[in-house]
């Protein structure tokens, strides 16, 4: 059997007295949709930011695409394939869509952000992050500007600047948090899209959303690993759904259904 292309082993992280990590240990495929759920305050930002690079495990590692990258810097990582986007967005608003995008091909290619004035004029730039919003839906906004652009094309525009850079892996943080209903639905679409050709490691609290697009689902809770499986197996596991009918009297807002 082929080694996954990421490898989470023991995977652990403490703040003060709070676990946000208890030795995940998770196998993601290449080509997966793996979503990741869990009550407030389970640890699922944490996994991404220690998966990303942004926090150092206090102990475990992880692999992608066979090498050990536990210790790896964010732009190394980066450069290896993972790409992730934020659960609140952090875009430059004065740029327009397509130029934020050619800024994050150009970062990724390890330029300076000083060569700014490249990346609204080489082609080399331009012409994949052109391909990057064609992806999302954004081909038409292309040249309008960030602060123009709704809080749902935000979003997208943040996957296509993740796209940009050719990714292996995406990880994104809650994709359609802030959304209205047509424009979670826009998200979904896209998200179905680029499942398959893209592995995707997904936290989201919309519960609709990651059981219709996910192959596996991983919950968590308390830092800890509590199931993992299929959409079906996860519905239905009694574990699962005291964790989350635990949230609040009659059931919490995200319990599988």
């Amino acid at each position: 059997m082929a080694e996954p292309l990421l490898r989470i082993d023991g995977l652990s992280r403490r703040f003060g007295g709070v676990v946000a990590a208890d030795a995940i240990t998770l196998d993601i495929p290449a080509g997966e949709l793996h979503a990741v759920i869990g009550p407030n305050g389970a640890g699922k930002t944490t996994l991404i930011g220690l998966l990303a690079g942004e926090i150092a495990p206090q102990a475990g590692a992880v692999r992608f695409a066979g090498g050990d990258i536990t210790r790896l810097a964010v732009d190394r990582r980066n450069r290896l394939g993972l790409a992730r986007s934020f659960q609140i967005t952090s875009l430059f608003l004065d740029v327009t869509a397509l130029d934020s995008v050619a800024l994050a091909v150009q970062a990724h290619r390890g330029h300076s952000f000083r060569f700014w004035s490249d990346a609204r004029r080489e082609n080399e730039l331009r012409q994949p992050a052109q391909v990057a919003l064609a992806r999302v839906g954004l081909a038409g906004r292309a040249g309008v500007r960030v602060d123009r652009l709704s809080h749902g094309e935000h979003r997208q525009l943040e996957i296509a600047m993740a796209l940009a850079t050719r990714p292996r892996l995406l990880l994104l943080d809650e994709p359609m948090a802030g959304m209205g209903p047509e424009e979670s639905a826009r998200m979904v679409a896209l998200l179905r899209e680029l499942k398959g050709g893209t592995t995707i490691l997904l936290i989201e609290h919309d519960m609709e959303a990651v059981f219709a697009l996910a192959d596996r689902i991983t919950v968590l809770v308390y830092g800890r690993v509590i199931a993992s499986g299929d959409p079906a197996a996860i519905r239905t596991d009694p574990v699962v759904r005291q964790a989350y009918l635990g949230e609040g009297e009659g059931g919490g807002r995200g319990a599988p259904r």
